[in-house]
């Protein structure tokens, strides 16, 4: 018997893949418990309408991930910050405010998840800050922290 899989079942398969399995199996354990479902051809069509649809958003997501990397390639986030004589920072700049900036310079929302490691700025200085955009878009952009006058 050929059923949908409603959840992850160990040994057996993940949520939303078909499998063929025993018809007790599927009769006595896995439709009972609501893991499965018996695979008709409409619950077959509808999972793929589902994963074709998914496919397009991530695709989607991805593009435009690409497009914000190609905006952030070119620039350099200028940040002014208040430093000691020998460049130490009163404070540190986090990947929060580095993202704020980022909004405010290219007028793009720019989330402080997306720093590939944490941000911790502590000097003035010229930084390559590493970041990972949704759906694997990596990428590095520039930060220069300089000081006020």
């Amino acid at each position: 018997m050929k059923v949908l899989l409603l959840e992850d079942v160990p040994k057996l398969g993940k949520k939303g893949e078909i499998k063929e399995v025993s018809d007790g199996y599927a009769r006595n354990y896995l439709i009972p418990r609501n893991l499965a479902v018996e695979a008709t051809n409409g619950y077959i069509k509808h999972i793929e309408e589902n994963k074709k649809t998914e496919e397009k958003r991530k695709q989607s997501i991805k593009e435009q991930s690409e497009e914000i990397l190609e905006k952030l390639k070119d620039v350099t986030v200028v940040i002014k910050v208040k430093a000691g004589e020998k460049g130490k920072l009163f404070g540190a700049v986090t990947s929060q405010d580095i993202a704020s900036k980022i909004e405010e310079m290219v007028g793009i929302q720019f989330d402080k998840t997306w720093f590939e490691e944490k941000v911790n700025l502590k000097e003035v200085g010229t930084y390559m800050v590493k970041i990972k955009l949704p759906q694997g878009v990596k990428g590095e952009i520039k930060v220069e922290l300089i000081p006020e006058k």
